[in-house]
């Protein structure tokens, strides 16, 4: 190369070297001389970063912990039932060898024309049953089938109803009757339990609506040998008697979403019955349990949608205001560096340094900060999900710190490279006078009138905001409702910018009069000086706004949320603690005086029967109206046709009153006082009678009672009618405390007489798909990020607003004005800010709660009366923001006491 090419070489290399230079020396200028304000938009980064990794996190465990929750909750994984015609040994084993089997053994059933006993002189025989065949070590195999009462754990076995209905204990001895077989008689060895039995029983292969309304009430478990003995003759008479079935289990591993598993599991199951070719169906208990989770799955998407997101909008929101409040510097920076003659796509990568630096150091922050969340608040770093899932919600993460900073930084500086002249650059006051585009069009009332429409629409009739489609292997939730909350948000702060804006622009006047008292003779200054620099006030009004929005309604929500929780498992268990006696026992109202135990405040009797109206059967319920509230509560949004006391004491003074549910009422076309006559079984001659009541009011729920329809009737008339005062439970209030220590004294004290269950047991089971959700851990990280949201939005964009302000102050301090004029100059501004921000953040709050619980009301069970406010919560949060625009403000006072000279030489 001659020294003539190489010249330009040399050129270019030391101009690279020098623009290497010059990027380090900005870098440095940038992290020396703004340190405040990178460090106030990494923050705002990191909140973004963290808030979504947490919540992202938190719902890929959630996810998990609901997967394996569901198969926890079963027994037995499937129930293959060999088909008539079929060999019992070659679909044994199809499933023995079929992938994900861990074991497979045969079970009989067998149907029986009844059980006998006697004791104590008398004799009991019951209706029919049904008689099982266990293979040893089915036990072992399927711990959760069998619950151990008294006796022994092996051997002839007899469920507690049972038990109950033939007054016996282990070593009585019962006789079956078996269809087609002499009567055999047996010697009980335990009495036990079983937790599953709706599953048990099932009619495998039948639709829900073929079901049994419930599993037998008798039925005696004998040894497979036993079994295969006392059947011989009956499968001979009648085949259809005796059946059997092959009971598995998986131990196949599964996807952690419930959706995955589900598909996974469902297609195993159709896979074992196409091997068979149609010798046995398989009744899938643990796809049925995973398609419940994957609805609860969904339900805490919609969580993870309505809490989560608007949290990470906000922070991005928050981070746009940090990065635009220099808005005004970066222009003049750049209008200085245009005039010493940088290209456009250079001063395009120093404002890239600048993206690129608070983006990657506040998405890091973000992603150690959320760690450090899910160690404190979950013991977790992961918060419970997998490494790989927490990795990939942290590099999602990551990319929205990277793309915030982008929009924040690097978008204002491209656009006013295009856009902004030097000259219009080196001006200190932006002038614009033309209202924005949207509020030219009146997006904000379009916002607000669409979300109004959508409301109606997904609050109507027939709303479900999860879909399950008839015949449809899978569920989707109607993203559409979301549009309602969603418009509202942002209708509601595009309002408030304008009224804020209009307010600001035409009301100096006002804000002269009202800041005279901190001002005095700069009143006049101190509004003018508001409405010249509208925009970054209103801006700081809205984001306040909502901030406090965001706040009000997440708290709103959980503690409504965790209020129906509560409700939905009283309704189920019926009180503190519940005390169910056997149908076939007949305890009368006196015994709750030997359930007073240590801890019980109060025991309230409820009957129990069934009725006929018409040709359909149905629960009802005997209550003694002027103290069945004294056991658990009644809420108004039970009932329809008057509230909770004025129905219960309709029901007392008039005792022929009927509580009919909403469906009945359709059904029959029932009018307030019309009379519905019940068949219900006499206890004397065991026959029908008819019973006339008067309709007096619709009851929606009541405690322990089903979902679908019941009646609610006086306890004394309906014992006059039936001859009997027998009672079907016992509810017992304990003042919400110790509810397993009551329950454990009153299972001591009755032992297998009767069933006992606590609140605390019914919280876990709730069958509500919604509050079988866990909300404590998603509480936790959204009402903390939620605070200290409202202390940036009230506090840090204050505080860099004002911060641009030292030239005014400087000016100001030279033309005469005193510290303390220039101090209520500074609380002015604070108070416009505290004033509007609160009020606006208090009325979307409000509304935004509002819809947010009327558009979840579909999935609540039953609707929440009134909604819940946590109002310490609120207080807090209110008093957090306060705190932090006073501190801004006292800030800002400190700054402007600072010479005017040596200010405005530094500016």
């Amino acid at each position: 190369m001659t020294a003539h090419q190489s010249r330009p070489v040399t050129a270019r290399l030391a101009t690279a070297t020098a623009w290497s230079g010059t990027l380090a020396f900005w870098t440095r200028g940038l992290v020396r001389r703004r340190t405040g304000r990178l460090l106030a938009t990494v923050a705002g980064i990191a909140l973004a970063v963290s808030l979504v990794a947490a919540l992202g996190s938190f719902l890929t465990a959630s996810k998990s912990r609901m997967t394996q929750r569901a198969v926890r909750s079963v027994a037995v994984d499937w129930q293959v039932e060999v088909q008539p015609g079929a060999d019992a040994q070659s679909v044994l084993h199809t499933a023995r060898t079929t992938p994900g089997v861990r074991a497979a053994v045969p079970v009989g059933f067998a149907r029986s024309n009844g059980f006998k006993a006697s004791s104590g002189g008398s004799t009991q025989t019951t209706g029919p049953g049904v008689v099982l065949g266990l293979p040893s070590g089915y036990q072992e195999l399927f711990p959760h089938t069998i619950r151990h009462l008294a006796g022994a754990s092996s051997g002839v076995l007899l469920a507690q109803q049972t038990a109950a209905n033939l007054h016996v204990a282990p070593g009585d001895a019962v006789t079956i009757a078996l269809p087609g077989a002499p009567a055999s008689r047996v010697r009980v060895a335990g009495v036990i339990d079983l937790p599953q039995a709706d599953s048990l029983f099932q009619k495998v292969g039948a639709p829900p609506q073929s079901q049994p309304t419930a599993p037998p009430d008798n039925v005696i478990l004998l040894p497979a040998g036993l079994f295969t003995t006392l059947t011989i003759p009956v499968a001979t008479a009648d085949p259809a008697a005796v059946t059997t079935q092959i009971h598995v289990a998986r131990d196949a591993r599964l996807p952690a979403d419930p959706a995955a598993a589900f598909t996974a599991v469902t297609g195993a199951a159709h896979h074992l019955e196409a091997a068979t070719s149609g010798g046995a169906l398989v009744g899938d208990n643990l796809g049925a349990s995973l398609d419940a989770a994957r609805q609860d799955a969904l339900y805490a998407q919609i969580l993870f949608l309505f809490l989560g997101v608007p949290g990470a909008v906000l922070a991005a929101a928050l981070t746009a205001a940090v990065a635009g409040a220099g808005a005004e510097r970066r222009r003049r920076e750049q209008a200085v560096l245009r005039t010493r003659g940088l290209r456009g796509r250079q001063i395009a990568a120093l404002a890239a340094i600048e993206a690129g630096l608070t983006g990657l150091t506040g998405g890091l922050l973000g992603i150690g900060l959320a760690t450090l969340v899910g160690q404190m608040a979950f013991g977790t770093a992961s918060f419970g999900a997998s490494a790989s899932s927490a990795t990939v919600w942290s590099a999602a993460a990551l990319a929205l710190g990277l793309t915030v900073a982008a929009l924040a930084v690097l978008a204002p500086a491209l656009r006013d490279l295009r856009a902004v002249t030097v000259a219009r650059a080196r001006r200190h006051v932006d002038r614009r006078t033309r209202s924005p585009w949207w509020m030219r069009c009146g997006l904000d009332f379009l916002l607000l009138a669409a979300s109004l429409l959508v409301f109606r629409a997904s609050s109507g009739n027939q709303y479900a905001l999860v879909l399950a489609p008839e015949g449809v292997p899978s569920i989707s939730v109607s993203y559409w409702a979301f549009l309602g909350p969603g418009l509202l948000w942002a209708g509601s702060a595009l309002l408030l910018w304008r009224l804020a804006t209009l307010a600001l622009a035409h009301g100096r006047s006002g804000m002269a009069l009202l800041s005279r008292p901190l001002t005095g003779p700069l009143s006049g200054m101190t509004a003018a000086t508001m409405t010249r620099r509208r925009r970054p006030l209103v801006r700081s009004v809205v984001l306040l706004a909502l901030a406090l929005s965001f706040a009000l309604s997440t708290a709103t929500f959980n503690a409504t949320y965790k209020q129906q929780a509560e409700v939905d498992a009283r309704l189920t268990n019926g009180a503190d603690v519940t005390v169910t006696e056997p149908p076939s026992t007949r305890t009368g109202p006196n015994v709750a005086n030997s359930l007073v135990v240590p801890g019980v405040r109060h025991v309230e009797p409820l009957q129990h029967r069934f009725a006929y109206v018409g040709s359909d059967l149905q629960d009802l319920y005997g209550v003694r109206p002027a103290t069945i509230a004294s056991a658990t509560s009644l809420q108004d949004a039970y009932f329809a046709g008057g509230t909770a006391k004025q129905l219960m004491a309709t029901l007392d003074h008039r005792p022929d009153a009927l509580l009919v549910s909403a469906e009945t009422v359709n059904d029959f076309q029932l009018s307030p006082g019309d009379t519905v006559r019940l068949r219900v079984q006499d206890s004397r001659t065991k026959a029908l009678r008819t019973v006339p009541f008067h309709y007096a009011g619709i009851v929606k729920e009541f405690p322990t009672a089903p979902k679908d329809s019941f009646f609610v009737a006086n306890a004394s008339y309906l014992a006059r009618a039936t001859g009997s005062d027998a009672v079907g439970a016992f509810l017992v209030d304990t003042g919400g405390t110790h509810e397993k220590d009551v329950a454990a004294r009153l299972r001591h004290r009755l032992g297998t007489s009767a069933t006992v269950t606590d609140l605390t047991q019914a919280r876990s089971t709730v069958g509500s798909s919604l509050t079988s959700v866990d909300l404590s851990g998603l509480t936790r990280i959204e009402l903390a990020y939620a605070i200290v949201l409202a202390a940036g939005a009230g506090g840090i964009v204050l505080a860099l607003g004002l911060a641009e302000r030292r030239r005014t102050f400087a000016i100001a301090t030279v033309l005469g004005a005193t510290r303390g004029q220039l101090r209520g100059l500074v609380f002015s501004e604070a108070a416009v800010l505290t004033t509007a921000g609160l009020a606006g953040g208090a009325l979307s709050g409000w509304a935004l709660s509002e819809m947010l619980v009327k558009v979840l009301t579909g999935v609540f069970d039953p609707p929440p009366a009134t909604i819940a406010v946590p109002w310490a919560y609120v207080t807090a949060t209110v008093l957090v923001a306060l705190s932090a625009v006073a501190a801004a403000a006292l800030n800002g006072v400190r700054r402007s006491h600072r010479p005017a000279v040596e200010e405005l030489r530094e500016l």
